[in-house]
């Protein structure tokens, strides 16, 4: 089920990003720099292990897990997480927790185009990516 999410994908348009990372604890600068970025995310697998890249101008990023195995994580923002990723009904579902907070990351993949849905607290944000050919 994973494969449907390997590929490289271009973020094409964003929504509500800066409430998303405001509600984070995301400090203006960085919420300042994180709002110019059109990110590159690349997604591969190996023998099980998925590694996902996250490439911008300013920060890249890269973590690699295994399917239901929690591991730990330091997000582009500098949080120390624990995280899960699961496949539930054909998305990807990573899950961060840390300090009695909790936010997720939701994949769905239609044709040529990802959606990335962000939530944190009442807090949602849509990121639309479109696959390189």
């Amino acid at each position: 089920m994973v494969e449907a999410f390997v590929g490289t994908w271009n973020m094409k348009e964003t929504e509500n990003f800066d409430e998303y990372m405001k509600e984070l604890g995301v400090g203006f600068p960085t919420r300042k720099l994180g709002n110019m970025t059109k990110p590159t995310t690349i997604i591969s697998v190996d023998g099980g292990v998925v590694t996902l890249k996250t490439q911008s101008a300013i920060k890249n990023t890269e973590i690699s897990y295994k399917i239901g195995e929690e591991f730990d994580e330091t997000t582009a923002d500098g949080r120390k997480v624990k995280s899960v990723v699961s496949i539930e009904d054909g998305k990807m579902v990573h899950v961060q927790k840390w300090d009695g907070k909790e936010t997720s990351l939701v994949r769905e993949v239609s044709d040529n185009a990802l959606t990335l849905t962000l939530k944190v607290g009442e807090v949602v944000c849509i990121r639309r990516y479109e696959k390189v050919q």
